[in-house]
């Protein structure tokens, strides 16, 4: 039996559908513990992860490497004054030291904080400060060991930083350390209600605001993997994400483990078809899930040849009927699409066994009582557009799933949860089946290639050049990604349109912010549209 039995209770319908969703829990749940400690317990040699990266190398690991490891790796944490509470900043790419450093962190009870490797300097500097992060683990690339070196002058805070596989000037070696720490340590007491990751997402407006999820997070992806990804206990499941984004908790680790299935990892830095498909080939991947943008890739360039899977979903943005129809036709597989916020897990979905209607999120999973809330402040009529809001359970239980709080910022977590709802600022509509199909975000958060993108971030980059007077950005449709980046600029005095400057600027800005930030296209206006406040209309930008 999968141990994620121990943790919920499901109930089906007369049809086999998933009709109600409860996870329960000790008051000390702690996933490192609980889960992986227990599987190495009871069955040592369960495959764990599969690691394989372009250059041809391979790490198989089981239960219970990922548990001594993960434990070795808690005590070179301890050594060095990491302790309960304690913010620890993981910037491990694809690297397979991520699934051991992530449990390792959850048993001392720290706050893990996953980040990305296309973060700049500035960006480092941010999060390490508006966290009060205490610890650094990073790739050993050598950008990247710079970008993140020069943080930590400039912070000065961090009591430790680690990197793999080698020394470097400021770093310790994580990898000779783990291999010289004791591999056993007592229980660390933490509670299921204690702080254990937090991302930090994009918003309209501000700087990236941190997202924290208790230890109960990870039981709520029981759902995720089970009953929307289909994973199999056994089997292999490969998730198209790196470790610093939400997605890598959706896909890559905790649903996965706990239905006992094995993760699959490959780990590249250039996206190319054809080679995922043949490691989904050599490694016969069973489940797989991507963002819209891959599956738009893989129809594209022809490469849909993969016997061994039996399932596939996607989720991140919408998607093409078109596509969904080109996958279908060639592989004989329905995408199942879903839909959730790195605030929260599955909100959405087509789950195992429903219909699948192209282009639509799904209905709501029993995780959650989801509602359209229309501009009056009532639930919307099918058809009718409205907020998709989540409404808490009525016997006073804290709703399953859905972050704890925004990172020193109380006001903005009492904000999305006005009137007692929570409001996730997506718009949808509802068909007479109820099947929810997106249309929008309420703000201007911009959806590219699978990434959340802030317009204020780039607009505050781009007000640093001389030319630009005034500028707002946009998402604009495009094919592959979903959106584009693109930036609408008022010239200062003594400048005139050119494609010569359009290029200067877009250069300007691109070498001063993260790849997946990047402005794709530039329109000079003579002046901005606004509102009577002053307050630019990017709707009407967008054409809205």
């Amino acid at each position: 039996m999968s141990i994620y039995k121990q943790f919920c209770e499901e109930t089906f319908d007369e049809q086999g559908l998933l009709s109600d969703f409860q996870i329960k829990y000790p008051y000390n749940y702690n996933f490192g513990y609980d889960v992986v400690d227990e599987i190495a317990r009871h069955e040592p040699q369960k495959r764990a992860l599969i690691w394989c990266n372009t250059e041809g190398k391979e790490r198989i690991f089981t239960f219970e490497d990922i548990s001594r490891l993960s434990t070795k790796a808690a005590n070179v944490m301890h050594a060095h004054g990491i302790k309960k509470g304690d913010r620890v900043m993981v910037m491990l790419k694809r690297h397979y030291e991520y699934w051991y450093v992530s449990v390792a962190l959850h048993k001392i009870g720290a706050v893990m904080i996953p980040v990305t490797h296309m973060l700049t300097t500035d960006d480092i500097i941010y999060r390490i400060e508006a966290a009060s992060i205490k610890g650094v683990v990073c790739s050993p690339d050598e950008g990247i060991l710079k970008k993140v070196g020069r943080a930590l002058e400039k912070t000065g805070s961090v009591t430790a930083a680690w990197t793999i596989e080698r020394e470097a000037q400021g770093f310790y070696n994580l990898t000779a350390q783990v291999e010289a720490a004791p591999d056993t340590m007592e229980r660390e007491l933490t509670l299921a209600s204690d702080p254990m990751i937090m991302y930090f997402t994009s918003g309209t407006t501000g700087y990236p605001k941190g997202v924290i999820h208790d230890h109960t997070y990870t039981l709520a992806h029981i759902l995720t993997a089970r009953h929307w990804q289909n994973v199999e206990d056994g089997g292999l499941h490969l998730t198209v994400a790196e470790t610093g984004w939400g997605k890598a908790s959706w896909g890559k680790i905790y649903g996965q483990w706990l239905c006992g299935c094995a993760v699959m990892v490959f780990d590249f830095d250039n996206f190319d078809p054809k080679q995922l498909m043949a490691i989904i080939n050599k490694y016969h991947v069973t489940s797989f899930c991507a963002p819209p943008t891959v599956y738009r890739y893989l129809v594209k360039k022809g490469v849909m040849d993969m016997p061994s899977l039996k399932y596939v979903t996607t989720a991140g943005e919408a998607l093409n009927p078109e596509v969904f129809r080109l996958f279908k036709e060639q592989t004989g597989l329905t995408l199942m699409e879903g839909f959730g916020q790195t605030e929260s897990t599955l909100i959405l979905a087509n789950l195992v066994g429903a219909v699948s209607r192209p282009g639509s999120m799904g209905k709501p999973t029993p995780l959650y009582h989801v509602e359209l809330l229309n501009d009056d402040g009532e639930y919307a009529k099918a058809g009718e557009i409205g907020e998709i809001v989540i409404i808490p359970p009525s016997d006073g239980r804290r709703q399953a799933g859905i972050f704890s709080e925004y990172n020193g910022n109380e006001d903005l977590y009492k904000y999305v949860w006005r009137g007692g709802i929570y409001h996730t600022g997506d718009t949808a509509w509802r068909d007479e089946d109820g099947y929810f199909w997106f249309n929008g975000r309420i703000d201007d958060v911009i959806k590219t290639g699978g990434f959340r993108v802030g317009p204020f971030e780039i607009e505050n980059v781009l007000m640093e050049h001389p030319a630009v007077m005034e500028c707002s950005v946009i998402g604009i449709p495009d094919p592959l990604r979903g959106q584009a980046i693109k930036a609408v600029i008022v010239l200062a005095p003594g400048y005139e349109p050119s494609l010569e400057l359009q290029k200067e600027i877009r250069e300007f800005c691109n070498s001063r912010i993260a790849e997946y930030k990047w402005i794709r296209s530039i329109e000079f206006v003579k002046e901005m549209p606004k509102t009577i406040s002053g307050k630019i209309r990017k709707v009407e930008q967008r054409g809205e």
